[in-house]
């Protein structure tokens, strides 16, 4: 077997190795999917029902392509916590001594956390219908703002594999997903339209990887919250495209980096 298909067949294995994991623990698997529900139920209402949308509309319409990149962003800290466990019990010390590819264990996690955003974004969206939200401009183009969100996600995975080969310990890595997460939250357009904000914090905000990919879906949905004439609110589709790929060559980059450097 050649060495490129000898990296796909052992990233597949630490792939399987991953999700038999996560089937094997239950409350884990709960808590994934109570997450993005807890989302959708508390932010849809308590929000819904005191908050206005520029140019009118539905605020649970607008919000819910936020919650599902924001329920993206936060998924970080279960992988590099994940990562940090297995740094600092010497699991991938004993892998890097076995004759697989040295790389498979980050890219069987990358996959496997795909795999499970997946089906995150599933029940995310099976709640947003039941919760009044819907997608207006047909199946196609929701479906590709599906795949817009999945690469947001495959961005952060790779940051989340970086903090928990940086750091190597779990309860470190949750501490510092917060403070990295919530500004990159709050200045966004998650919550709020930029064109709502002091003039500075907008545009702040329309250039955040995270507005990027809300305001693509929003579009690519039928949601009501588009507006502003900025280059990065005119152009957002191409800008949900670009950040994920930029920042998962780049912190790619580093994860395989600081991997290859353990132990040494």
């Amino acid at each position: 077997m050649s060495r490129p298909n000898a990296a796909v067949a052992d990233g597949w294995i630490m792939t399987r190795r991953n999700m038999a994991h996560l089937a094997r623990s239950p409350e884990e698997l709960i808590l994934y999917f109570a997450l993005p529900i807890m989302f959708v139920l508390v932010f849809g209402y308590v929000f819904g029902s005191g908050m206005s949308v520029p140019g009118g509309g539905d605020y649970r319409e607008f919000l819910l392509p936020g919650v599902f990149a924001m329920t993206m962003l936060y998924g970080m800290g279960a992988t590099g916590s994940a990562v940090a466990v297995d740094a600092g019990r010497g699991v991938m010390d004993r892998f890097r001594s076995m004759p697989v590819a040295r790389t498979a264990l980050l890219t069987g996690r990358a996959a496997a956390d795909l795999m499970r955003a997946a089906l995150e974004m599933t029940v995310l969206v099976v709640c947003g219908l039941l919760v009044g939200w819907e997608w207006h401009r047909g199946l196609g183009r929701a479906l590709l703002a599906v795949a817009l969100v999945l690469a947001l996600r495959v961005a952060f995975t790779w940051i989340g594999i970086y903090l928990g080969l940086l750091l190597r310990n779990p309860d470190t890595v949750s501490t510092a997903v917060f403070p990295l997460a919530f500004p990159l939250t709050a200045l966004s357009n998650v919550f709020v339209a930029p064109e709502m904000m002091p003039g500075w914090l907008g545009t702040v905000a329309e250039w955040n990887p995270l507005s990027a990919t809300v305001s693509a879906i929003r579009e690519l949905f039928g949601n009501p919250g588009l507006g502003g004439d900025s280059w990065a609110t005119d152009h957002a589709l191409a800008l949900a495209i670009a950040w994920p790929a930029l920042l998962t060559a780049v912190f790619a980059t580093l994860a395989i980096r600081a991997y290859l450097r353990l132990g040494d």
